[in-house]
């Protein structure tokens, strides 16, 4: 009997959180985020400006608001278990032959297949709060999931300088090899651990009464979809794009996607190339982020829960424009150290709360499709951000107007995030 009790005292909504977290540890933090740290080494060997160099972000930018936004769809009708798996396999194996590619094309191409996968696992993965964890502490199990970008950013951030260093020339290349294989690892993980929702294994939510119902009659671990999940999921997924607020909220997005994204693209190119800092130094900053970042997601997703989304999201935007602005207007060691700070801790901030916020609006079953949506905001967003702050580098020689065009977008998220309704199911929402 006790021993019953001590089972049913460990809910498995934990293993498939952390599993989360492992996702987005290799679907951003090597995915994406290494990427800055690879940047210079691979202009070079590529023999590209930093124009072009902004391209290959966006390629793999438009490849994950494809994915990001059928990936949620996906997930909403199949499970996330299998969207997130595959699509870390697609990553893990892009990866690889990015470090084969021997043009700008090829390399353009695979950052974009790249980006396909990173658009699934990610989206996939950051419903999952709202999926396996009651609305009250849905921000929280949200965070964690999110901590996996400041994981990973620590991790690459430790590992590649190293790799760079021992491969001379060809560093960049090896870089990808070992992330890609990384990346593949974690997707076999997630396929044996990952499960879709908590009936599939007789749950309700953590924090939700458990139903007697489910607990006399439980299904297996794979078993299929509730005929009532299914038709909500492939009939009814089209009121997540009815409701008004979801638009918004993709809008109030997209300012983060635009802006985060040239100050994380250029981090080092500018550290390095524009202030003379040592790669060593400049991947040393940038682990920092990635270890302050951990658990940003975790403490903004509470400050959301506590304070509500938008004061949470506007005062997110704020303190990583400060960050932005920082690099823009100085140029000392301590300020360089202070922007990094201020960006770790709140780096993973606004997707947390835009998850968390997506899933309030829509509810649990479609909270995949809700985040698939917004995503489409935040990756167009992120297409256009390092393109035109390759553009404006190239043109005025420094990466200063860059970030100043990023501290003005993330000062519009703050006025946008003001203006954020207050959580409701999508059949609420439309019946308002």
């Amino acid at each position: 009997m006790q021993g019953v009790k001590q089972r049913r005292r460990f809910h498995y909504g934990w293993v498939v959180i952390f599993s989360g977290m492992l996702t987005t540890i290799g679907a951003h933090g090597f995915g994406r985020m290494a990427y800055t740290l690879i940047l210079p080494e691979m202009r070079e060997g590529l023999g590209i400006t930093y124009a072009q160099a902004g391209i290959l972000a966006t390629g793999n930018f438009i490849g994950y608001l494809i994915f990001g936004f059928l990936g949620g769809m996906l997930a909403a009708r199949h499970g996330s278990r299998m969207v997130i798996s595959l699509s870390l396999a697609l990553m893990g194996v892009t990866m690889i032959l990015t470090g084969m590619a021997k043009s700008l094309e090829l390399a353009l191409f695979l950052r974009f297949l790249t980006g396909l996968g990173n658009g699934g696992a990610y989206v996939s993965a950051m419903s999952l709060g709202s999926t396996w964890f009651d609305r009250r502490y849905s921000g929280f199990a949200t965070g964690i999931v999110s901590g996996g970008i400041g994981a990973g950013t620590l991790i690459s951030g430790l590992l590649v300088p190293g790799i760079l260093i021992a491969y001379g020339n060809t560093g960049w290349r090896y870089a990808w090899f070992y992330l890609g294989g990384l990346v593949l690892a974690v997707a076999l993980l997630c396929f044996i651990f990952l499960r879709n929702r908590p009936a599939d294994l007789g749950l309700q939510a953590v924090g939700a009464q458990a139903s007697r119902e489910i607990e006399a009659n439980p299904p297996g671990p794979d078993a299929p979809l509730g005929s009532a999940q299914k038709r909500l999921s492939t009939l009814q997924w089209e009121l997540v794009y009815k409701v008004k607020a979801v638009w918004y909220l993709g809008l109030v997005y997209l300012m983060y996607g635009f802006s985060y994204v040239i100050y994380i693209t250029f981090f080092k190119a500018f550290l390095a190339d524009e202030i003379g800092l040592s790669a060593v130094r400049a991947g040393s900053m940038w682990a920092l982020v990635g270890g302050l970042s951990v658990f940003c997601g975790v403490i903004w997703g509470s400050i959301s829960d506590f304070l509500g989304r938008k004061y949470g999201a506007a005062l997110a935007y704020f303190t990583l424009a400060t960050a932005y602005l920082i690099f823009a207007l100085f140029d000392t060691l301590p300020t360089f150290y202070l922007s990094v700070f201020l960006f770790g801790l709140s780096a993973w901030s606004v997707p947390t709360i835009m998850a968390a916020t997506a899933g309030d609006y829509v509810g649990p079953v479609l909270a995949p499709a809700g985040v698939g949506f917004i995503t489409l905001f935040f990756g167009l967003g992120q297409a256009l951000g390092p393109w035109l702050g390759g553009l404006l580098a190239d043109y005025t020689g420094t990466f200063s107007y860059s970030f100043i065009l990023a501290t003005a977008v993330s000062l519009a998220g703050v006025a946008g995030a003001l203006f954020l309704k207050k959580g409701a199911t999508a059949k609420a929402a439309m019946d308002r």
